[in-house]
């Protein structure tokens, strides 16, 4: 069923472009969409991003009280400084305990279609909320994270001026809300390949060029488009062959533990690719440490063919170019803690 509905939007993704085929820019803003300051207030839903909110939002973020621990923040596993990831394979969370997948990055996640790889949260808003949960991340509860809000003065300020119509500002879903507000700011514009779809033609290089061509006709570009070129859509790992056991472990059945749906195994939500170059490791597993390792397995397990050495080193270039301006984060100075605050556990 997915090696048709695979085609078939392959298919529909592509054909525009082929109608234009010669024309390199035309055919990619048939397929792909720059980030502009209008792309962020179309895709937040039911959350108004106001400066108060996003003010709280980077303080919560940053502040590793959020967790049991009081060790592990967001920025942990989502590090601004290492595009929107952490360093390692997958993320190590409370008490020492490795998750079961890559991180994914926080850097234009705002325009996913769904969060987590297999899209169990439908925004930012719900993502915020899981790893403070889960036991193997932050492993803290929404009772335990509202008293330690509430036990600091200046949090209590913050949240009211944040949420100044709520009779209850203080509270776990407003801090979802606060996270999320930040979380959209976390975009990265003016990437080569922004430049370049806007009419600039000299902003990517003959090498760079070739790699587009290349991703736009060889078929990348059907899972891989839009914005965030990729995170728009769920697609089976390993259409044309599966994968070894260590890149796509047979325990992790992906989007088919959301859906319960056998049809859905295997099934991930595409990566975005934006910024793809700053964040190795590789894949839900993060055990391709490369990109042309990466773009090598996705060609014969996706698309079943065996790209050369210069057609693999042309897309690596194209996906160099897809690293935009990095966020200007700045550490906030988080409230103080008081008699009230909880203790670490």
């Amino acid at each position: 069923m997915y090696l048709t509905r695979f085609a078939a939007l392959a298919a529909t993704l592509l054909a525009p472009a082929m109608a234009v085929a010669g024309d390199l820019r035309a055919d990619a803003n048939a397929v792909f969409k720059p980030i502009d300051a209008a792309s962020v207030a179309s895709v937040v839903k039911n959350n108004e991003i106001t400066p108060a909110k996003i003010d709280l939002g980077s303080k919560l973020f940053f502040d590793p009280r959020l967790s049991k621990s009081q060790i592990i923040s967001c920025n942990s596993c989502h590090n601004l400084g290492t595009g929107g990831v952490d360093a390692g394979p997958t993320s190590i969370g409370h008490g020492w305990a490795k998750g079961p997948r890559r991180a994914p990055t926080v850097l234009n996640a705002v325009f996913n279609v769904a969060q987590f790889w297999d899209g169990r949260a439908v925004d930012l808003k719900a993502q915020a909320k899981g790893p403070v949960q889960a036991d193997v991340e932050m492993n803290n509860t929404p009772a335990q994270v509202e008293k330690m809000l509430n036990s600091m003065p200046a949090y209590v300020a913050e949240f009211k001026a944040a949420f100044p119509a709520d009779p209850k500002p203080v509270s776990f879903d407003n801090m979802a809300k606060a996270i999320e507000a930040f979380e959209a700011t976390l975009t990265t514009p003016n990437a080569p390949f922004d430049k370049f779809l806007k009419g600039d033609v000299n902003a990517l290089n003959d090498v760079e060029k070739k790699g587009l061509r290349l991703f736009i006709d060889k078929g990348c570009a059907a899972c891989h488009g839009g914005v965030n070129i990729g995170g728009n859509g769920y697609f089976p790992f390993g259409v044309a062959q599966k994968p070894g056991v260590e890149i796509m472990p047979v325990a992790d059945k992906g989007r088919s533990k959301v859906t319960n749906d056998a049809a859905d195994d295997f099934v991930f939500r595409s990566a975005p690719l934006r910024n793809v170059a700053l964040r190795a490791p590789y894949f839900h597993t993060g055990t391709v440490w490369t990109l042309e390792e990466a773009v090598d397995l996705m060609a014969k397990d996706q698309l079943g063919e065996n790209f050369s050495d210069p057609d693999i080193k042309a897309i690596v270039a194209f996906l160099g170019t897809l690293n935009g301006d990095q966020p200007k984060a700045v550490y906030p100075v988080l409230p103080p803690r008081t008699k009230d605050t909880p203790l670490p556990q």
